[in-house]
C-alpha cells in the first residue's frame, strides 16, 4: 500500500507539472519580453555598435535586413554584407569571390553578433519553437525558464543549436541565456549573464558575462544550477560599445 501511495503521488505531481506547463504560455512570455526590449522599433531601425575589433551595422525594415561588419588588419579593410539575397565581401572596396564554405562561415559569424545584440527580438519567428520548462529563482529573483529550438526550414545554418532563456516573471526582461552548439569533438555549452542594461531610443541593450562549464558531461538545462553554485568558469565578456540607434 505504501508503494502504491508513492506511485499515485508521483503521478499526481507529474500531472500538476504538466498542467502548469500548459497554463504558462511560452509564446506570450516571449512576446512580452520582445515588447519591453524595443519590439517593433527594432524591426524598423538602423543600429550600429563596436564589438571587439570590428564595427557592426544592422538595417532592418520588417522582413528585409542588411547586416554589415567592417574590420581592418594591418593591410586590408574588409567589409562583409549579409542580406536577404545572400553574402558578399569586399576587400579594400573591391568585391571578392568567396567560396561557398567560407561564405557560410562568415555569414554565421556576422549574423550571430547581430542576433545576440537585440535578443529576444526574433524569437517570435515561424521557425522558432518554444517550450516552457519551469520557474526558478536566480540570485533571489523569479524567472521563467524557456527552451527554444528551430526548424531546419528557416532556422538558419545552426538550426540544431538549442537555447534556454530566463525571463524575469515581473519585468519580462531577458537576464540570462544558455545554448548548446556543435563543436568538432561534440557539443559546446555557454551560459550568459546580462549586465549594464541601457535603453537607447527605446531599445534595450545589455552586455554579458560569458561562462562555460568547468567539467564535461554537463546538461544544458543544468547550467542555471551550476551558475547558482558558482561552478561555471568566466570565459569572456560580451560588450557592445558606441551603440547608436536611428
Amino acid at each position: 500500500m505504501k508503494y502504491v501511495l508513492v506511485l499515485i503521488s508521483s503521478v499526481m505531481l507529474f500531472n500538476c507539472n504538466e498542467k502548469q506547463r500548459e497554463i504558462v504560455d511560452a509564446d506570450d512570455i516571449i512576446r512580452k519580453s520582445i515588447e519591453i526590449s524595443g519590439g517593433n522599433k527594432i524591426g524598423t531601425s538602423v543600429i550600429e555598435f563596436d564589438f571587439r575589433d570590428a564595427h557592426y551595422k544592422a538595417g532592418r525594415d520588417d522582413s528585409k535586413y542588411e547586416f554589415i561588419r567592417f574590420s581592418k588588419d594591418s593591410v586590408n579593410s574588409i567589409l562583409d554584407y549579409l542580406t536577404n539575397s545572400g553574402f558578399k565581401r569586399t576587400i579594400n572596396d573591391s568585391l571578392v569571390t568567396v567560396a561557398d564554405s567560407m561564405a557560410t562561415k562568415y555569414s554565421a559569424s556576422v549574423n550571430s553578433v547581430h542576433y545576440f545584440s537585440v535578443l529576444p527580438y526574433g524569437l517570435d519567428g515561424k521557425a522558432v519553437h518554444k517550450r516552457y520548462l519551469n520557474a526558478i529563482e536566480i540570485k533571489g529573483k523569479p524567472y521563467h525558464k524557456i527552451e527554444v529550438t528551430f526548424s531546419q526550414d528557416g532556422g538558419g545554418e545552426d538550426f540544431e543549436d538549442i537555447f534556454i532563456y530566463w525571463i524575469h516573471t515581473e519585468t519580462n526582461k531577458l537576464d540570462y541565456l544558455a545554448y548548446s552548439y556543435k563543436e568538432d569533438d561534440g557539443k559546446g555549452l555557454r551560459f550568459r549573464e546580462a549586465y549594464n542594461e541601457r535603453y537607447i531610443n527605446g531599445i534595450r541593450f545589455v552586455d554579458y558575462n560569458n561562462y562555460k562549464p568547468k567539467g564535461s558531461n554537463v546538461n544544458l538545462e543544468d547550467l542555471d544550477q551550476l551558475f547558482i553554485e558558482k561552478k561555471l568558469e568566466l570565459l569572456s565578456k560580451i560588450e557592445l560599445e558606441n551603440v547608436t540607434v536611428n
